[in-house]
């Protein structure tokens, strides 16, 4: 289900506003602040993940998340339902922030990598393209056009889950901090405890990048399945 875009050359005042926030929050984050104050990595029957877009909104509700990301692959619909959604309850002093969301995957160092984008405009005529449902190929997935079109839409490019893929973050994070990568999923569970938490080892490692290179942090479930709390 693709996105139905108006597409714009301009940055919306309030996506400007949304940023400026987000950045805010990515540079206060710790290994407490998921699942249970923030969560920024989630899918919907949208792309790949379990939850109805509206349920997930109800569980970050529950949860009394101080905000969230719904970031389906290479879609925002999922995001834009769930922000209908909670529309109905506006007004409510405690309702967590919702911020657009998506993942893309990219190819850095002829490895396959996700590149979450965070606070954009998805009208904005740059990400347009990547918000169709599908997978970029060619030169058109390279990080570096991944990351250039987040940011041209006036939004926050992060590495997702750096420390799985098939390179070392060692190598990755510098290449991206190299084409303009504005954080790291400094906190993310890789081998899905329970209860969830930050996987020490890699976290450790991870932050020592990305405080290395001035990277934000960001931090998510990843969460495939029927609750926020885990992956699956």
């Amino acid at each position: 289900m693709a996105a139905n875009l108006a597409s714009s050359s301009t940055v919306t005042t309030q996506t400007a506003h949304d940023a400026v926030a987000l950045r805010q929050v990515f540079a206060a984050l710790t290994a407490e602040s998921c699942p249970l104050t923030y969560n920024f990595h989630m899918h919907t029957t949208h792309s790949d993940g379990q939850l109805q877009p509206e349920a997930l909104a109800q569980q970050a509700i529950d949860l009394s998340l101080k905000g969230f990301a719904i970031t389906d692959h290479h879609q925002i619909t999922g995001c834009q339902a769930a922000q209908q959604y909670m529309e109905a309850y506006q007004g409510c002093p405690s309702m967590p922030h919702l911020w657009t969301g998506t993942e893309i995957t990219s190819r850095l160092l002829e490895t396959e990598v996700h590149i979450l984008g965070f606070a954009f405009d998805p009208e904005h005529l740059a990400i347009a393209s990547y918000l169709q449902g599908s997978a970029p190929q060619g030169d058109r997935a390279q990080a570096a056009r991944v990351i250039s079109a987040i940011q041209q839409a006036g939004g926050i490019a992060v590495l997702a889950h750096p420390a799985r893929y098939r390179r070392s973050a060692d190598e990755l994070i510098p290449a991206a901090a190299r084409v303009g990568i504005n954080g790291v999923e400094t906190f993310y569970a890789y081998n899905n405890p329970k209860p969830w938490k930050p996987s020490p080892k890699e976290t450790e490692r991870v932050t020592q990048l990305r405080t290395k290179y001035d990277l934000l942090s960001s931090c998510g479930t990843d969460t495939h399945g029927m609750s926020l709390l885990q992956r699956l």
